[in-house]
């Protein structure tokens, strides 16, 4: 009995001439792809910040180590000083102009009545990051006493705040996450934040990112403030920082004592003097990343 072979599967029909894909064609195809993609992101560029406002701070050096408590608030920290020089800061009043005018306020507050940045210490300097200055409480220790009338900074609370970022030297920033205020002095119903920051370089600090305002930026004298970082400051042995972090851990009030001369200039650092600097064009734009 014999047997056929099945039919052959029919041949796929063959494409038209005007849909087959050349070399050149593929290579349209895909830039067109490419631009239609990239047209479709969302913007994502961060806001422009504009110099709205100037102050100056001039920082002067003392030749002791630790100040101690001045029977009269009015008379400089130390009547043997040396100036190390002014630094110009530009301020972002219209990003965050509710942190710009507290600060400006408390630069021009009247040094009679102790609510001035003036003859008061950086009392941190952290090397290679940044320093921090504008510690709240006794003005007899170099510390500050915002004014009265200050309002209360409501930017603190307000994400749009934080949309700026500590990305190279010289980074001005309101000190939220690092502020070393004593306790019972953020308890007081009156109290108001005005310690301030600087970054110092080499580099950017993102540790410091979305967690305090920066609200300005170093217009000049960035070598005082890189000449301030470089001052020696006291380091704790690691015995002493274990012999701290068991004593808090048990809940040791006198732990927190001890950390406040942690980091402290072994040369005494002051705003010697500050204010207001008047220019006839307010609007200019740093160049900042």
């Amino acid at each position: 009995m014999a047997y056929s072979l099945p039919p052959p599967p029919p041949s796929p029909p063959s494409l038209p001439l005007h849909n087959h894909f050349t070399r050149r064609s593929l290579l349209l195809l895909s830039t067109t792809t490419t631009t239609t993609t990239t047209l479709s992101l969302p913007s994502t560029l961060p806001p422009t910040p504009t110099v709205t406002d100037r102050v100056f701070m001039d920082f002067s050096l003392c030749p002791n180590n630790f100040l101690p408590d001045r029977a009269n608030s009015l008379s400089p920290i130390c009547s043997d000083s040396t100036l190390l020089g002014r630094v110009v800061l530009g301020l972002f009043g219209n990003l965050v102009p509710l942190t710009v005018s507290n600060f400006k306020s408390v630069c021009l507050g009247s040094n009679a009545t102790s609510s001035s940045y003036k003859n008061t210490l950086v009392h941190k300097v952290f090397p290679g990051q940044y320093l921090l200055a504008g510690r709240q409480g006794r003005p007899d220790k170099g510390e500050v006493r915002p004014p009265h009338d200050l309002p209360r900074n409501t930017e603190t609370v307000d994400a749009k705040a934080f949309s700026l970022t500590h990305s190279r030297p010289g980074v001005v920033s309101l000190s939220l996450s690092e502020n070393d205020d004593d306790d019972d002095v953020k308890l007081d119903p009156e109290y108001r934040n005005v310690e301030f920051l600087i970054t110092t370089g080499p580099g950017p600090c993102p540790q410091l990112d979305n967690k305090n305002i920066v609200f300005g930026t170093v217009l000049e004298g960035l070598d005082v403030i890189t000449a301030i970082a470089s001052i020696p400051t006291y380091q704790p042995s690691e015995r002493i920082r274990q012999f701290n972090d068991l004593a808090e851990f048990f809940g040791d009030g006198r732990a927190q004592n001890a950390r406040n001369i942690w980091n402290r200039p072994l040369t005494t650092v002051y705003i010697s003097d500050c204010g207001e600097l008047k220019v006839t064009k307010p609007s200019l734009t740093p160049s900042l990343p």
